[in-house]
């Protein structure tokens, strides 16, 4: 069996121990790992030649990635999970307490388990390198560091500081990381083993103290201060997780514990804390997630099929679309983009978008101005259709008009080469219509992103019936060097994330025509978990997209997806949401920086007088939207719009913020049961009509009892 560490011995009394995982790109660790290096560390005590030790890396731009999440789907129990923690404590507790100095070298990805690991050592020198990244993202898992992180991290760079890291996840760069007190050096990839050597030689030194604002000294220095702090991040755990998350409430606890009690006691805590989360319904679905994505990035979408390279793109239209579009295309992917408009004003605002995106990047200091400037240079811009013939893909992102998007794909294709991949940005038009207009139809595919394209991680790439599988592998290909998560889906009105989010939108304007508040409907949506309520969603997406895509549904898809009426009034009163500051919430002037105010006129235009609700009512609110979103979710399934559940999964919740700790909607059905969500639309079908009629194949999984997974 091959080693995964390897100890090797300087002239200078140096020992330096090399991590390599056998078979892996990436270092993870494991618990079978536990033994052979409980041997290794046995073996450097023993030797009294060896007078410090560097802990390093023989991956490329990988420390340590953290610990190999499979081992905690094999935990059966609290204590199988616990066992894990403890383990992992003992080894790190051995290291931290070697008598000769211990100093992690760190180049690349340092993040969970790694930076555990990292931080037993009594010092860190970490590389310049662009991959070298520090944190403990634990949390997005629905976990805690469970390897003594909650306890050695806020002992290092403060516990103000190390809440910070845990609660969100982020990740902290080299020179951040200095002068956090995180590492103790920061240096060229070039001499960090020299670098780290030379610190061991010099023996173990006292940890820098923390530099810390006043406030901050104040409150960290007594009992009474730390109770502020522990109390106040509580406070903002609950109003952004409104209770749906337990890891952010334990991690607290934790250090809270391990600062008043003492790091032994603290470790205990964790450890118990630690193995309940892995045992949570919450952190079994965001780690479903995780396997999801991974898994998704090893296909092409088309099978066997290898996708063709892209050397460059062009954009038609410089709006937020395509200049979003253009932009992760030069600065994700860095392929030469070309934007087409038909006013100079348009290019001009996609230039200035897509700088203002970069530039962000150079004021907090993640990249240099000529960096900047090398990535903008990769955007060019035109009126007309020039130097535009070597494009080997064309992403258009115009206006919502089947006779508009007929005239693009005839320009590209006599414009173009004729591999050329017309790829259109439609939110709702069905790829087929637009593919009428083509010669070569093998051609043309659906890339639908969201808004704001560069923050939103889903796309949809849509294959009509004759779309060729080479174009729809490139197409996924492309996507993901954008750094997005594509899931092709079938041809159809609305799609997949549109057509299930339409349904839900559509029960909510329901709901407030009925008497139901603005901020009584998305307080409702945000506490079951969603991110925003979907009136904000409407007014940030733009009342009139909405009204536009209703009738195109209704079309296609039959009178469930009928808008209410609300969208007529609210567009004759020119109410388009925030575009135009004019929508269910005050905008500009009117409006309270420290939270939304409702916009009151709103109830008078469509005729209403607003109620109050009571938190059941809100339960029920909610119940009524979503279960619209589930039903509509599996019929997509059912009609094969989506290719399997985790599709369905990935989709909602990277499109529309489905709450992630319920693992998508078709892990939800399968934690509510097929015959309990049957139940609930019934009884909303006999209460409010046909458009809550469960479809055929969650009544057959209710007789069946079958799961999705």
């Amino acid at each position: 069996m091959e080693k995964t560490f390897n100890l090797v011995r300087r002239e200078d009394g140096i020992a330096v121990l090399t991590i390599d995982v056998p078979g892996e790109t990436m270092n993870t660790l494991r618990s079978e790992f536990g033994p052979e290096i409980t041997e290794i560390l046995a073996e450097i005590k023993a030797d009294n030649s060896i007078k410090g030790l560097v802990l390093a890396s023989a991956k490329k731009d990988c420390f340590v990635a953290g610990a190999d999440i499979s081992m905690l789907d094999a935990c059966t129990s609290v204590e199988d999970a616990k066992a894990l923690s403890q383990q992992g404590h003992r080894v790190f507790n051995e290291l931290e307490a070697m008598s000769i100095p211990v100093v992690a070298a760190i180049d690349g990805v340092c993040l969970g388990g790694g930076l555990e690991l990292a931080l037993a050592c009594h010092q860190r020198v970490c590389s310049q390198n662009s991959k070298t990244t520090m944190g403990v993202p634990e949390v997005q898992l629905g976990l805690l560091p469970g390897g003594g992180g909650t306890q050695r991290l806020p002992r290092l760079v403060g516990i103000t500081t190390a809440l910070d890291m845990m609660l969100t996840g982020k990740q902290i760069r080299p020179k951040q990381a200095l002068k956090m007190g995180l590492v103790d050096d920061v240096v060229p990839e070039s001499i960090l083993l020299a670098t780290a050597v030379k610190m061991a030689l010099k023996g173990k030194r006292v940890a820098k103290k923390v530099k810390k604002s006043l406030l901050n000294k104040l409150l960290e220095g007594t009992s009474f201060g730390r109770n502020i702090i522990f109390d106040q991040a509580g406070k903002q755990v609950q109003q952004k997780t409104q209770g749906n998350y337990p890891a952010p409430a334990k991690i607290i606890d934790c250090v809270r514990q391990g600062m008043a009690k003492g790091k032994t006691a603290g470790l205990e805590v964790e450890a118990s804390h630690f193995a309940e989360l892995v045992m949570s319904t919450e952190s079994a679905a965001l780690r479903s997630i995780f396997f999801a994505t991974t898994e998704m990035k090893r296909e092409t979408g088309a099978g066997d099929v290898v996708p063709r390279k892209v050397n460059k793109v062009m954009v038609l239209g410089g709006g937020l679309m395509g200049g979003g579009i253009a932009s992760v295309t030069t600065s994700k992917a860095k392929i030469p983009a070309r934007v087409k408009d038909i006013s100079e004003q348009g290019l001009s605002n996609a230039l200035s978008y897509a700088y203002k995106l970069l530039d962000k990047g150079v004021k907090r200091r993640h990249m240099t101005p000529s960096a900047r400037d090398n990535i903008m240079s990769l955007m060019t811009t035109t009126t007309e259709y020039k130097g535009i013939k070597d494009a080997d893909i064309v992403v258009e992102a115009v206006f919502e008009d089947l006779n508009l998007k007929h005239q693009m794909v005839k320009d590209v294709e006599r414009e173009c080469g004729e591999n050329t991949i017309f790829a259109s940005n439609t939110s709702s038009l069905p790829i087929s219509q637009i593919a009428e207009a083509a010669t070569r139809p093998e051609n043309v595919i659906g890339l639908h992103y969201f808004s704001p394209v560069e923050k939103m991680p889903l796309v949809e790439v849509i294959a009509h019936k004759k779309t060729s599988p080479e174009t729809i592998a490139t197409v996924v290909a492309f996507a993901r060097k954008q750094g997005k998560t594509p899931i092709v889906v079938q041809d159809g009105a609305g799609f997949y994330v549109n057509r299930i989010l339409a349904l839900y939108m559509n029960e909510a304007a329901q709901l407030l025509l009925e008497g139901q508040s603005v901020d009584h409907l998305d307080k409702a949506l945000v506490k079951f978990g969603f991110p925003v309520g979907p009136m904000t969603l409407l007014d940030e997406v733009g009342i009139d997209v909405g009204a536009k895509i209703s009738p195109i549904l209704a079309a296609e898809l039959g009178e469930r997806f009928k808008a209410p009426a609300a969208f007529d009034k609210l567009l004759g009163d020119d109410r388009k949401g925030r575009k135009n500051g004019k929508g269910f919430y005050l905008y500009g002037k009117k409006s309270n920086k420290k939270a939304k105010r409702v916009d009151e006129s709103v109830y008078k235009l469509l005729g209403l007088t607003p109620g109050t609700s009571t938190p059941g009512e809100l339960a029920d609110v909610a119940e009524r939207c979503v279960v619209q979103m589930l039903n509509e979710a599996v019929r997509c399934l059912e009609e094969g719009i989506i290719a399997s559940p985790r599709d369905g999964d990935i989709g909602a919740i990277f499109g529309i913020g489905f709450p992630p700790f319920l693992g998508g909607p078709f892990h939800y059905i399968d934690t509510l049961g097929a015959g309990v969500l049957v139940a609930k639309l019934e009884k909303y079908q006999a209460k409010h009509g046909d458009r809550f009629t469960p479809c055929d194949r969650l009544q057959e999984m209710a007789a069946t009892g079958r799961r999705f997974f």
